[in-house]
């Protein structure tokens, strides 16, 4: 099976292409044949050893994926093999298969794309958090966007509409 490992801190070019063993489902888990990788920000910092998570070398990055669920181990209730899904680990999601725990997996809704649901997770869900938790953003208030021209800052301006915000 193949995987990019980062083999040492540094940028792309500590990034290599490697064989590695396939997982196999321990329990609890659920092995996914990997369709699209989501590379975020964070995801440079962490090859650099540039962040506050600093994973053991060598590693593979990339936090969030979408697939399709390969086998399912001891335990695992509401997957079958199959399945579409999407999610997230702290790295790993740049190979073609990886072993999770079903906790950290969500299937896939018919009519969206595997492509599309590797990157809704970080984004979104970072989104959510800022605007109804923290902000407590209400239908009728402004929201001033600044740097609307990455993730977080396109999911804002979406989201902000979606919850009536006037956007800016």
């Amino acid at each position: 099976m193949k995987a990019v490992l980062c083999v040492r801190h540094g940028g792309p070019e500590a990034l290599e292409i490697r064989d590695i063993p396939e997982p196999v489902a321990g329990k609890g888990e659920v092995v996914v044949k990997i369709a699209a990788a989501s590379l975020n920000f964070f995801d440079t910092l962490i090859i650099q050893n540039k962040y506050q998570y600093k994973p053991e070398l060598p590693f593979s990055p990339c936090a969030e994926f979408s697939g399709t669920v390969d086998s399912v181990g001891e335990g695992v209730t509401g997957f079958a093999p199959r399945d579409r899904v999407c999610g997230n680990l702290p790295t790993g999601a740049a190979r073609e298969k990886v072993a999770v725990p079903a906790r950290a997996l969500i299937k896939v809704p018919a009519g969206l794309e595997l492509e599309k649901a590797a990157g809704v997770i970080i984004t979104y869900g970072t989104t959510i958090h800022a605007l109804k938790d923290r902000a407590k953003l209400q239908a009728g208030e402004t929201l001033a966007v600044l740097g609307a021209s990455g993730g977080v800052g396109l999911a804002a301006v979406e989201l902000g509409k979606v919850m009536g915000a006037k956007v800016i």
